[in-house]
């Protein structure tokens, strides 16, 4: 049997059991394998992973243990640029941009709202959210550990909370999004993007209290779907406070 000792940082202790957790331990292997496999073996996706160092050294996710290293597997560094060292770190994306399974559709109409492009059915298949990920480089929002797995996805997170406000503002303390948010800028419905229409164009399709008191209106590009600043924009605009509130000092 081949003897490696792993230590994981911060929150990919998440994937481990409580005895592995914020401690080396030692793993036994068979025979030589890939540290990708073995990471994920032991639990953690490798979209997770952000440095891993084996007796010192930073390597890929295709380095070969063969016995006797000393391994050290870290997550995302928010405050260090270790862009230069890290060799499993994907190339930076210009925009966040998400597609989210299907447990997770409150999430998407919130990050829609905050003005992010989230893509959402609630159809979509394992294949299928791996296929857009890859294709359109999203980030893929799932709580599914295997999903995020699966070898093409390179950007993605595994959803702790399961209350939809709470996973939100893990997202965005996640990815640092905060200064991003850019609200009422995307259909809720669809993902669409929203511009504004003048009434006259609309007004056969807008209720009659609606049309009396309301001036002022967006429209979808793709659905058509119409909004305007009514009570449901209130509640809007208090959730969307509330989550400004949360906003880290250092985002």
């Amino acid at each position: 049997m081949l003897q490696v000792y792993f230590r994981f940082y911060g929150d990919l202790n998440d994937f481990l059991p409580a005895v592995k957790r914020q401690t080396r331990f030692v793993h036994f292997l068979k025979e030589p394998a890939s540290i990708k496999d073995v990471i994920e073996s032991l639990g953690p996706p490798h979209p997770e992973v952000d440095l891993i160092l084996v007796n010192g050294a930073s390597v890929d996710f295709n380095y070969l243990l063969r016995g006797g290293e000393n391994v050290s597997v870290y997550p995302l560094f928010r405050s260090l640029n270790i862009a230069p060292i890290s060799q499993v770190r994907p190339p930076s994306l210009t925009e966040a941009r998400f597609v989210l399974d299907v447990h997770l559709g409150k999430l998407a109409i919130y990050l829609r709202l905050l003005g992010f492009d989230g893509l959402y059915q609630n159809n979509y298949s394992d294949p299928q959210l791996a296929e857009l990920a890859h294709r359109d480089r999203r980030i893929l929002l799932t709580q599914d550990r295997a999903l995020l797995k699966r070898s093409i996805i390179r950007y993605g997170y595994c959803v702790r909370a399961s209350d939809p406000m709470q996973q939100l503002q893990e997202v965005l303390r996640r990815f640092q999004l905060f200064d991003a948010i850019a609200p009422f800028q995307r259909c809720l419905r669809c993902n669409g993007r929203l511009k504004p229409v003048e009434k006259a164009e609309i007004c056969d399709r807008l209720e009659p209290l609606t049309q009396k008191y309301y001036t002022e209106f967006r429209i979808c590009q793709d659905c058509q779907q119409i909004y305007w600043k009514g009570s449901h924009y209130e509640r809007m605009q208090t959730l969307i406070d509330g989550v400004l509130k949360t906003k880290p000092l250092e985002s």
